[in-house]
């Protein structure tokens, strides 16, 4: 029998990580307060788990016997007996995070691991009164996680250590990429980059220095595409003579100089919002939007098959 994860909460994440640790070799238990929740659930998980499998994206595994190890239960005490890792998955409020740990906290047993699936709420702030705090942990997936592998560790500062390396290890035995964060920090790693990306393009339309579409441009015939398969550090070490030190010595002052002019953080509303919805609304209609956002995940498939054929750096 393989091992067993528990996950709570059915919607878009709940759904994706069941395809995920099915995908892993686990047996999975997927819990809602809705019955019909869990139904629309299995539909969504055997068509992804055949999406993947035409890919050549399901490590090799056969699509029906992963989803023969997908189950739900209407019960989350018998959801959580006997689970290694129980995963998270209710939507993104505080209060109710932390009334279902507590929850949790009265149900699992001492070796099971707590892991939440939020996005930017450090695990501190819903963990700190539970007897069972050792075991809490963040893994935050990038949406949609079955497309974009990689996935942000974020201890609370009780977390033990055993904690932290077995929620490590079930997540690259399942096709993850691991971001391990050394302490708690607001929004984590991921929003904060996007964040700062966000607000100086922001800034850029707000100030009339260019057009929204020039900010999407920049990003998808630009940037985007370096970052892709190289990340910010190895595009700079890339583009000096010498490396990252060169590159540090040569354009740091100018970075410098640049970043004193970022200013106070900009609220997005009033007229820059309105030029960013026209943008936005005139090539993604709202009408039309579910069909858009299967479009991306389609663009997503396609680069998540290329960069699995990537050759290795020479």
């Amino acid at each position: 029998m393989s091992e067993k994860i528990a996950i709570v909460g059915s919607g878009l994440i709940g759904r994706s990580w069941a395809v995920l640790f099915a995908r892993g070799g686990y047996r999975v238990v997927l819990y809602d307060v809705k019955e019909e929740l869990m139904t629309q659930a299995m539909g969504v998980i055997e068509t992804q788990l055949n999406s993947l499998h035409e890919s050549d994206l399901l490590l090799g595994r056969d699509p029906s016997e992963c989803l023969a190890r997908v189950s739900t239960c209407s019960s989350l005490s018998e959801t959580v007996e006997g689970a290694l890792l129980l995963q998270e998955c209710v939507p993104e409020d505080l209060d109710l995070k932390i009334r279902v740990f507590s929850e949790l906290d009265t149900l699992v047993s001492d070796t099971t691991i707590l892991s939440s699936s939020t996005s930017c709420i450090v695990p501190s702030k819903f963990t700190e009164s539970l007897s069972h705090r050792a075991n809490c942990i963040v893994s935050h997936p990038v949406n949609p996680p079955h497309y974009c592998p990689a996935v942000e560790i974020i201890p609370a500062p009780w977390t033990s250590l055993p904690t932290k390396e077995q929620t490590i290890r079930v997540m690259r035995q399942i096709g993850m990429k691991p971001v391990v964060a050394k302490k708690e920090c607001d929004g984590f790693i991921l929003n904060r980059l996007q964040y700062a990306v966000l607000q100086e393009s922001w800034r850029l339309v707000q100030d009339g220095v260019c057009d929204p579409e020039d900010i999407d441009t920049v990003m998808t015939s630009g940037l985007g595409l370096r970052w892709s398969f190289i990340g910010p550090f190895e595009t700079i070490h890339l583009n000096a003579p010498g490396g990252v030190v060169d590159y540090a010595e040569r354009y740091s002052d100018g970075i410098v100089r640049v970043s004193k002019q970022f200013g106070e953080p900009r609220d997005l509303t009033g007229e820059t919002l309105d030029k960013v919805r026209e943008y936005v609304e005139k090539g993604m209609p709202m009408e039309k939007l579910k069909a858009d956002l299967q479009w991306r995940n389609d663009v997503l498939k396609q680069l998540a098959v290329f960069k699995k054929n990537i050759p290795d750096k020479p």
